[in-house]
């Protein structure tokens, strides 16, 4: 009887560990953050990576038709990567590159800069990453088309790259 009881419950529970990962086979893990398109980004305070002056976000984004916000840091491989990219950006007088150094040595940040070359008009530091979290940001590099209203028009999570920077080169038209 002991036996019998013991074989029922070892099936039912080997069934119950089947059926639950059955069912997740079916269910992505992957976080795939909401769009934030046509929202206005919030203003925020950050302070230039060279001279450590405070800057609010609410002067940078006056004149221009687009602006691109583009988390970066030192440490991270595809910023290397895409940084050729942003350089050949940097040449399109309808844009305004603005550089968010996220979580970076500050020594390490301005030696990036300096061997790869500066592309940003300016370049913000986020030494906690709040910021770039409050801007939905989930990891670097991440890329932000801007409008001049403030309002966001698309965002690009990883490395730019050709196809990017056409459709980014097409929103200045």
């Amino acid at each position: 009887m002991k036996k019998n009881f013991l074989l029922i419950i070892i099936i039912i529970f080997s069934f119950f560990c089947f059926l639950v990962f059955f069912k997740s086979l079916d269910k992505s893990n992957t976080y795939i953050p909401e769009t934030d398109y046509g929202k206005k980004i919030l203003s925020f305070n950050a302070n230039s990576l060279f001279n450590n002056e405070k800057i609010n976000s609410d002067n940078l984004f006056i004149g221009k038709k687009i602006y691109l916000l583009n988390i970066w840091s030192s440490w991270c491989a595809p910023c290397r990567k895409e940084h050729h990219l942003l350089m050949q950006l940097k040449n399109n007088s309808s844009i305004k590159i603005i550089g968010l150094n996220y979580k970076d040595n500050l020594l390490n940040a301005k030696k990036f800069i300096n061997q790869l070359g500066n592309p940003y008009s300016e370049i913000l530091t986020d030494e906690d990453g709040l910021i770039s979290i409050s801007l939905g940001a989930y990891g670097v590099p991440e890329t932000i088309v801007i409008d001049n209203s403030k309002t966001i028009l698309k965002k690009y999570i990883g490395s730019l790259n050709h196809n990017s920077i056409k459709e980014i080169q097409e929103l200045t038209k």
